[in-house]
């Protein structure tokens, strides 16, 4: 295995570190990847990663400490994840998303890049989700669009368009509604 992996780390047995071709990946310490994972070439990742079973990190991927990606998720690439992010089971991840620091994404978001699929080309770019937003169950995010810092995006919701900082984005397709009193502050993530 051609990984350059930190100190104090666990990776089970059917795990596949440095797939493909480029730059070996980095893994910083204590990391704990679980059986089916597969981590690509060009991917560098901080100090305290955890995964569940069969996550797939594609290249060109920058991951930072204290990230949690859960069970089945996949990292398409060219992505970049903050710190003490926590991404749950069955996520999925497009090329060209940048998601920031203490961000909570609930199971079963789906996050898009390509806003005519298979009709006409287009320039792929996911969303961006800034720090301290909290993404809910079942959430369907639309290529290019951005989560603003301290955002809640309730369960369910498909967001068509940019959700303001500290506001809650709720429905199909998502309205904006002024961020209820429980929901206030920020995420608190790994600490």
């Amino acid at each position: 295995m051609s990984v350059e992996l930190g100190s104090e780390s666990n990776v089970d047995d059917g795990v596949t570190i440095g797939y493909g071709d480029g730059e070996r990946p980095v893994i910083g310490a204590r990391a704990r990847i679980r059986s089916g994972s597969i981590i690509y070439h060009d991917v560098s990742i901080g100090d305290d990663f955890v995964t569940g079973h069969n996550v797939l990190v594609r290249e060109q991927t920058t991951i930072g400490d204290h990230v949690l990606l859960g069970t089945e998720t996949v990292v398409d690439g060219t992505t970049t994840i903050g710190s003490r992010v926590s991404i749950q089971t069955n996520v999925y991840i497009p090329t060209n998303t940048r998601i920031g620091d203490d961000v909570f994404v609930g199971p079963g978001v789906v996050m898009t890049n390509d806003p005519y699929p298979v009709r006409t080309d287009a320039e792929l770019v996911g969303p961006t989700i800034e720090n301290n937003a909290s993404i809910g169950a079942n959430v369907t995010l639309l290529p290019g669009v951005t989560i603003g810092e301290g955002a809640f995006v309730a369960a369910g919701a498909v967001v068509v368009d940019d959700v303001p900082p500290r506001t809650l984005a709720v429905g199909a397709p998502a309205v904006h509604r002024e961020l209820p009193e429980p929901l206030t502050g920020d995420n608190e993530i790994g600490r």
